[in-house]
């Protein structure tokens, strides 16, 4: 069943939505995307709807958080088709602004990261994205004061850089994590695997793969840079060119060298032609 979700892009008709509801003692829960939106999206809606009777998504392709030559104008923009597939999981309302709306003339603040946004991942090959991201989440969080957020792992730095922003400048919304969903074949849902030519959508999956038997051994006790080094050419083998494959410390991104140093996670940005994918999995507790 499906219903017909409104619209709005004015921060004015956001914030008249969360007073109404709050005047009915409901609890806000806000899901922020750039749209072009597949299953894993709607598993977030779902999730925040675990957690508040209300669930806004907002949709804004944010052109802060792209570097020059990153593919802002050729990111895919489908906010009918996107309206429609809320419609299925009964999100509340759609907040999309404009450029415009979100930057006016004359905006002139940014939001200034240490900790996990400077862990040597992403931000070596993106060194202004989560600048961006977290501005733009921080304004989103300000317009719509919602009660929770939910953001994926699969972004798993990003999740941590959010997680500390809201921390370190005490917002009241508090930051959930929804897992990552996959296909069946084990790669993870991502608006960008729509690039893959159907040679490069075959060879995907060995990222997963690679992550995932890294995992298990370190879980099981071999040496971490032994495995993470046969990863590497596991990955290579397969036809990517690797950004990164890294262990790092769950909670802060550090580097670790033994499994006994703290929670693990694996991380991976590798590219398949002109498309980069990102991932990553948790190594289990022994």
């Amino acid at each position: 069943m499906s219903f017909e979700v409104p619209v709005v892009a004015t921060i004015e008709d956001l914030r008249s939505f969360v007073r109404a509801r709050r005047a009915d003692g409901e609890r806000i829960g806000l899901v922020p995307t750039m749209g072009a939106l597949h299953a894993g999206h709607l598993s977030l809606v779902e999730e925040a709807r675990r957690h508040a009777e209300r669930v806004i998504v907002t949709i804004f392709v944010n052109p802060t958080q792209f570097g020059p030559n990153e593919d802002f104008l050729r990111y895919p923009r489908t906010l009918a088709t996107d309206c429609e597939k809320l419609g299925t999981v009964a999100a509340d309302l759609v907040f999309a602004p404009t450029v415009e709306v979100m930057y006016p003339k004359g905006f002139a603040t940014t939001v200034t990261l240490e900790g996990p946004a400077k862990a040597d991942l992403e931000d070596r090959f993106r060194p202004a994205h989560f600048a961006g991201v977290a501005t733009v989440v921080a304004k989103l969080l300000n317009q719509a004061q919602a009660d929770i957020a939910v953001f994926g792992e699969k972004d798993y730095q990003q999740l941590l850089v959010i997680h500390h922003m809201a921390r370190d400048l005490d917002m009241a919304t508090r930051i959930l994590a929804g897992p990552t969903l996959r296909d069946p074949d084990g790669l993870a849902m991502s608006s960008r695997n729509v690039y893959l030519s159907a040679e490069d959508r075959a060879r995907a999956p060995a990222l997963y793969r690679a992550l995932s038997d890294a995992a298990a051994r370190i879980a099981a006790g071999e040496a971490i840079g032994h495995v993470m080094a046969e990863a590497r050419e596991a990955i290579v083998g397969a036809g990517f060119d690797i950004d990164y494959v890294e262990a790092r410390h769950a909670d802060t991104l550090a580097r670790i060298a033994r499994r006994h140093e703290g929670p693990i996670r694996i991380l991976a940005a590798a590219r398949l032609g002109a498309t980069r994918l990102i991932d990553n999995v948790a190594v289990p507790a022994s």
